[in-house]
């Protein structure tokens, strides 16, 4: 018989994230720190309003870019939010996820063996997705003295007659880094000479520490080459709703909706309505989020330097890198002890690129209980490593 499977297809790696979540679904008793996803409930009036446009019967398709009030409140939103403004008829499209955006993105501009910059550790689905565009990944490793921020220099390093796009995800999954204005200007200048595209993962955007988000895409001439990419699943606990949005040119939007159209048609139309009612009033319910996880946040880098874990200040997103490179054992051989012996799910670095050898993702998604018993075992655990004692919790 045929091989029925695609090589290419074949070739991608399962989600490292994925393998730890599914173990640890079979212990009882065990406490996950690996997946970002937020422990808030979708605040009760978006809730509402998705229960009340299914009474309404409104249960449709909507066009291909999505409800037009939708992409109306998206252009408002961004215009307030972030000083960026898009057409919403011609230059935003309502996606299933923020990851739908990257996969179209990707697919509409790469010609067959176009070079994209992946800065990583990274998103584990960037990877994948270029492969599938057929385009070629140019793996960029980042380093924790630069808190994992792009450089300049190193930007420039990985340019090539055929370097196509550049993707950017901050605040960052799996580190927590932020760029500030100041951090991303050097790189504008490197894109506009070099005459790069980018496309902008701000999935986070909301979730930022101390600082304000600062999109790429506000520089001038940078409107014209960016493909903004976000969504609702993250800022407003929308997870399982589905659903995000791209903007950028309309050149480029016209080629995404062409494959958005045959591919998945429309967004969910009860998640769209929902949105709607989310952009128009629920800024405080982001606001208490981003308030509790930033709590959260403190009471982890409080722990860390309490059991001597090293680990630099993460300014965005909900999650932590620390390094444990002290114990002699990889990040993967690091997590699973750790879940074998301590009941706790942490991802190895190395799921978000090789670069990640020697960290750890944890995500801080959880409550401050959950926080307060997983990181007592985790302090438990790296004693035990060092032959030390724990010192016992303050808290």
């Amino acid at each position: 018989m045929r091989n029925p499977l695609s090589d290419k297809v074949i070739d991608i790696k399962p989600s490292g994230i994925r393998k730890f979540f599914d173990v640890v679904q079979e212990m009882p008793g065990a406490i996950s720190l690996g997946v970002g996803e937020p422990d808030f409930d979708t605040p009760w009036h978006i809730r509402e309003e998705g229960i009340y446009s299914l009474e309404k019967g409104r249960t449709f398709y909507t066009s291909n870019a999505g409800l037009m009030e939708l992409r109306v409140a998206i252009s408002d939103y961004m215009r307030s939010r972030y000083s960026l403004s898009y057409d919403p008829g011609s230059e935003i499209v309502v996606t299933v996820g923020g990851s739908e955006g990257i996969d179209l993105a990707l697919r509409a501009m790469l010609n067959e063996g176009d070079e994209v910059i992946l800065p990583e550790p990274c998103y584990v689905s960037y990877l994948p997705c270029i492969k599938l565009a057929d385009g070629v990944p140019v793996r960029l490793p980042l380093k924790e003295e630069n808190e994992f921020k792009l450089t300049a220099e190193e930007l420039l390093s990985a340019i090539t007659d055929k370097t196509k796009i550049l993707i950017l995800s901050y605040p960052n999954n799996p580190t927590g880094a932020v760029m500030s204005r100041s951090d991303l200007e050097p790189i504008v200048k490197i894109i506009l000479e070099k005459d790069l595209f980018v496309i902008s993962d701000e999935i986070y955007s909301e979730l930022t520490y101390q600082m304000d988000h600062c999109s790429i895409a506000s520089f001038p001439g940078m409107r014209e080459r960016t493909i903004v990419v976000n969504g609702f699943s993250k800022s407003f606990a929308m997870t399982g709703w589905r659903l995000g949005y791209a903007a950028g040119p309309a050149l480029i939007m016209e080629q995404m909706i062409k494959i958005h159209q045959f591919a998945i048609m429309a967004a969910p139309t009860t998640s769209q309505y929902a949105a709607v009612e989310a952009l128009a009033n629920g800024q405080e319910d982001v606001d208490m989020m981003r308030e509790s996880y930033n709590q959260r946040r403190r009471y982890l880098l409080h722990r860390f330097k309490k059991m001597g874990l090293s680990c630099f200040e993460p300014r965005g997103a909900f999650y932590m890198f620390p390094c444990i490179k002290e114990f002699g054992l990889t990040s993967e051989e690091f997590a699973t002890r750790f879940l074998q012996e301590e009941e706790v799910a942490v991802v190895p670095g190395t799921a978000f690129g090789d670069c990640g050898e020697g960290f750890l993702r944890i995500s801080y998604a959880y409550s401050i209980d959950e926080l307060k018993v997983a990181l007592g075992r985790l302090e438990r655990f790296v004693s035990r490593l060092r032959g030390q004692r724990p010192a016992g919790d303050l808290f």
